[in-house]
């Protein structure tokens, strides 16, 4: 399968985005149906996609993992729960199907620490334990934390969201370079190559500008560990569907077919267990 590793829905006379906490949104401040999306897939080729939670709601996760249902083109759901929870492995057990992974947005919380919480790491604990991913939603402040946790966890897999949210804005390469390279010797993990244009100059932003950051995180991670997503409907405020996808394939240009179709569909499906197709039936059966 051509996956699309990382998109947004949400419907805002359900509830608000909390996120969208200044003018800077406003462009983006309407509701997007999976509907919204579909066009987009099918222009250029894209079979699943993994939908990912925007808010810290069992609400709002329950209702993306009813998006999942059927022969639609949503293969899984990143979606939220409480990693504080003392009961955090019966509330997963309880979720509906479909449920791949799990996000916090922990770039917003105040302390740049936070995934190495005790609770947290027990927390992160239970996830390894129900069979999910745990997507890192961090920023170079918090890219210390990930490592810690990533290392003190080798049995949970870990995706890396947006690259680590490098700062393509001001230009400037440490400490996010070193940070992300730690990060990638960590088998566990795996990074997306993803919103990276919302990281830029969003009126002005140039190829030449983001390729050096997305080639960055394809040379540490190698491409049987990075993963292609739009970001769709947050993309928008700087670039369109079609952009996202020429950047990613102007960045993983050089490799080879193979490569490149892992990381258009090969990482995703074997990270988040979702693209396989059914075994053959048997003669007879």
């Amino acid at each position: 399968m051509r996956i699309d590793a990382h998109h947004h829905l949400w419907d805002l006379s359900r509830r608000e985005q909390p996120w969208m906490d200044g003018p800077w949104a406003d462009p983006i401040r309407r509701g997007y149906a999976l509907s919204d999306l579909t066009p987009h897939l099918a222009e250029h080729g894209i079979d699943g996609t993994v939908l990912v939670q925007s808010s810290s709601s069992y609400e709002e996760t329950a209702e993306l993992l009813a998006l999942a249902v059927g022969d639609g083109p949503v293969a899984g759901v990143v979606g939220w729960a409480d990693l504080r929870d003392p009961a955090l492995a019966e509330v997963l057990a309880a979720l509906p199907a479909g449920l791949v992974g799990i996000r916090h947005q922990v770039q917003d919380e105040p302390d740049p620490d936070w995934l190495t919480r005790p609770d947290v790491l027990r927390g992160l604990g239970a996830l390894a334990g129900a069979g999910l991913v745990y997507d890192l939603l961090v920023t170079p402040r918090e890219l210390p934390a990930a490592h810690t946790a990533v290392r003190a966890l080798p049995q949970l897999a870990f995706v890396l969201d947006h690259a680590g949210k490098p700062p393509v804005v001001t230009g400037e390469w440490q400490p996010w370079a070193d940070a992300v390279t730690a990060l990638a010797a960590l088998p566990n993990v795996s990074c997306k190559l993803s919103g990276l244009v919302t990281e830029a100059d969003r009126e002005a932003w140039r190829p030449q500008q983001i390729l050096p950051y997305a080639r960055h995180v394809l040379d540490a991670f190698g491409p049987g560990r990075m993963m292609f997503g739009s970001d769709w409907p947050v993309c928008t405020l700087a670039a369109g569907y079609e952009d996202v996808v020429a950047l990613a394939e102007a960045a993983t240009g050089q490799l080879a077919a193979a490569e490149r179709s892992d990381v258009f569909g090969g990482t995703a499906g074997r990270v988040y267990g979702i693209g396989t197709p059914p075994a053959p039936a048997l003669p007879g059966r």
